[in-house]
Parts: C-alpha cells; structure tokens; sequence
C-alpha cells in the first residue's frame, strides 16, 4: 500500500480521535493492507452497541471522504492481532 495513502488515514484519525476521547472512547490504528484499515477501538467505544455505527459512519466514511472511497475499516478485538505481536 502506498505510504502517502497510509500517512493520509493516520492523519484522518487523528482528525476522529477527539470526538471518540470526548465520549470516554479512543481509537487505535493497527494496521493497513490495501484499502482494509485495521483498527481498534478502546475504552468506552470498545464495548459500546453503536461502536458498528460509529465505524462505518463515522470512521469509514471520513476516510472516504479524506482518502480514498475504496477504504473499508475493520475493527479488531483484543484478541486479534495486536500490533506489535511477533508471535509468528
């Protein structure tokens, strides 16, 4: 994937951070592999019945909006892959 298409969706997070930390939530990118941007959403998002719609209405969209209209995000649990795991 491109460098400036990923340092774009960084940019755009960064631009989402604040209103998730304004209800008790945070966003984390782990990720990017072709348009699939993994993240994960922590603290009052991570549990939270809208976190779907905040995702993919929020998030997705303005990365669409901002980067490129190809992008899908994907919000990984704990569980799944952490971003620094070498256990490969």
């Amino acid at each position: 994937m491109n460098a400036e298409i990923e340092k774009k969706v960084l940019e755009a997070i960064e631009m989402i951070r604040p209103s998730l930390q304004n209800d008790g939530g945070d966003i984390d990118f782990v990720k990017m592999e072709d348009y699939k941007v993994f993240v994960r959403l922590r603290g009052a998002c991570a549990g939270c019945a809208m976190a779907a719609m905040t995702l993919k209405g929020g998030v997705e969209r303005m990365l669409k909006y901002n980067v490129d209209d190809k992008i899908e995000v994907i919000n990984l649990t704990f569980d799944e892959e952490q971003p620094n795991n070498s256990n490969n």
